[in-house]
Formats: structure tokens, C-alpha cells, sequence
């Protein structure tokens, strides 16, 4: 619903997955091998599928909300069940969608089983850190009765540890800091309906009182710099692992080097 409600304006909206899409693409411009069958899901615009094209890749594209999806001409799925057989594609792509998916671990399961042996996954989506100004707001705005506002989200080490679980070869879990100045609190969330990523709890908290807004509203100028603006943060998880395969390269046993890290710098040195 929240992603069918942006759908019109996400243009607008769009810097969040744009700067998840370009990393994406870059983390797999470094990949040597060569894919043949991507699933992309997130498709609020087509950048990631005709990137993929460009490649000589055919790609399916599936969005949890349903006028995304028809746009891009793909499935509506649900991340934690989808509908693929097993070993249907040799690459993943996952951008923007999972800090508001129910079972994170689920989701991570489904589309390892989704990938052909020696298949890579990438993913990336806001974690845990993001919005501090906003939260900082809205408690302010509720007082001594503060009601849960935003969805949690995971951070980078659980994610990490989320990829393990999940069966992944070579999981690899990173961050990356985005800030955006607001001129107000109303910008901001302007922002966040517009691009999908308002929160989406099953039990909506109260609605704000114009009271409360207020508050809220004076709570993020308070905040503001000099020059009257507010540095909101964004927290950026990026995911990657692998499907085992017999072939595949493996990190060397723990405690098999036959060299000591010592002796290696002092060879260095010398």
C-alpha cells in the first residue's frame, strides 16, 4: 500500500534508491563472472533492469507493490515467499525493499533458494541509525506516552550474521552514511511518503494530534543548523553472498596459515 500510495510522485522522491542502485551497480561491475538470469526486486523505475540488459542479462522483475510491479511488467511477490522454482536465476538483486519486509530471514532463505549453485545475491536497503532526528521529533511530539512511530530495522552485523544463517557462501555486510538537509519537519516527510518508506507497522499507532505535530515540528527545528536547515541520516546496508557450489573458492581454514602474520611484516620490512 505504502509503495502503491508513491508510485506517482517517486520521481520526486527517488535520490534513496537511486544512490542503493548505483552502489549496487558498481559492487557489480567488480564480479568477474558472467550472469545470465537476474531477478530484480525493487522496481520503482527500470535502472537496475535495463542496466542488466545492457549486459546481455534477461532479467524478471517483481516488486512488492502491485502498480510498481505492473509498470515494470512483472510479478507482485512477497520477499519471503516467492514464487520461483529453485535455481531459477544465477543472480539477485534486491534494492530498497527489505527493511519493511516481516520475516528479514525468510526473505534471505527464499531468494538463496531462488539462485542457482555458485549464484550471487545483492541486496541493499535502509537499516537501523537511519531517521535519529525524525525518531529524536517524534518522541518529543508524544511526551511521556511515546508510542512506536517507525518499523525497526536490523543493522550491519546482523545483517551480516542474517546472511550466514541463510546459508550464503562469502557473506559480506557493509553501511554507508547518507545525510540530507531539511529546511522542516514536513519536507522530510514529504519525502518519506514519497518514496514509500513511511513506516509500515501492522498496528498503526495513534495518529498525531496538531498538538503533537507541532511539538514534532519545533522538536526537528530545534535541531537545525545555522543556516535553519536539520541534517537528517540515512543508514545504507549493503548484502552480498553466494549460493554454495562444490567449485566454488572457499576462505582458507581458520588457523591453516603455515606463516605467521609476524613473520610476514618482518619479511615485509626487510
Amino acid at each position: 500500500m505504502r509503495r502503491d500510495r508513491a508510485a506517482s510522485r517517486f520521481a520526486s522522491h527517488d535520490f534513496l534508491y537511486a544512490a542503493m542502485a548505483e552502489q549496487m551497480l558498481e559492487r557489480l561491475d567488480d564480479v568477474t563472472r558472467n550472469f545470465e538470469r537476474a531477478l530484480v526486486i525493487g522496481c520503482p523505475d527500470d535502472r537496475l533492469a535495463a542496466a542488466l540488459r545492457a549486459k546481455g542479462i534477461a532479467v524478471t522483475c517483481a516488486d512488492p507493490g502491485p502498480a510498481f510491479a505492473r509498470a515494470a511488467g512483472g510479478a507482485v511477490i512477497r520477499e519471503d515467499q516467492l514464487p520461483y522454482p529453485p535455481a531459477s536465476f544465477d543472480l539477485i538483486l534486491c534494492c530498497g525493499t527489505l527493511d519493511s519486509v516481516n520475516d528479514l530471514p525468510g526473505a534471505l532463505i527464499a531468494m538463496n533458494r531462488a539462485l542457482e549453485p555458485d549464484g550471487l545475491m545483492l541486496v541493499s536497503f535502509t537499516g537501523a541509525g537511519s531517521l535519529p532526528r525524525l525518531r529524536a521529533a517524534l518522541i518529543a511530539a508524544d511526551g511521556d506516552r511515546a508510542a512506536q512511530r517507525l518499523h525497526p530495522q536490523v543493522d550491519v552485523r546482523a545483517l551480516g550474521d542474517l546472511l550466514h544463517r541463510a546459508g550464503f557462501a562469502m557473506p559480506v555486510a557493509d553501511h554507508e552514511m547518507l545525510d540530507v538537509r531539511y529546511g522542516s519537519l514536513f519536507t522530510l516527510l514529504a519525502d518519506l511518503r514519497g518514496m514509500g518508506a513511511a513506516q509500515c507497522l501492522a498496528s498503526a499507532p495513534p495518529p498525531l494530534t496538531r498538538i503533537g505535530l507541532a511539538r514534532a515540528a519545533e522538536a526537528f527545528a530545534g535541531m537545525a543548523d545555522a543556516d535553519g536547515r536539520t541534517s537528517e541520516r540515512f543508514v545504507i546496508l549493503h548484502g552480498s553472498g553466494w549460493r554454495p557450489a562444490p567449485n566454488q573458492a572457499r576462505p582458507a581454514r581458520r588457523g591453516s596459515a603455515t606463516v605467521s602474520l609476524a613473520d610476514a611484516l618482518k619479511r615485509k620490512d626487510g
